[in-house]
């Protein structure tokens, strides 16, 4: 069987609601979100903005 081929920038479609957790955790834009509050927010009570961080966090490992 042949793979498809995959698409070059595939986590764009990941992401459905860009700027989503930045406005949930009130920090302003163009401002980096503290590593403390994504920390607390991948802990939330709330299950979007817990899975929102957790993503944030998956993607500043793949970012380095």
């Amino acid at each position: 069987m042949k793979q498809k081929p995959k698409k070059e920038k595939w986590i764009q479609g990941a992401i459905e609601h860009p700027g989503a957790l930045r406005k949930t955790l009130k920090v302003k834009e163009g401002k980096n979100i503290p590593e403390e509050k994504l920390d607390k927010a991948a802990r939330s009570k709330n299950s979007i903005t817990r899975k929102r961080a957790v993503l944030a966090k998956t993607l500043m490992k793949l970012h380095k």
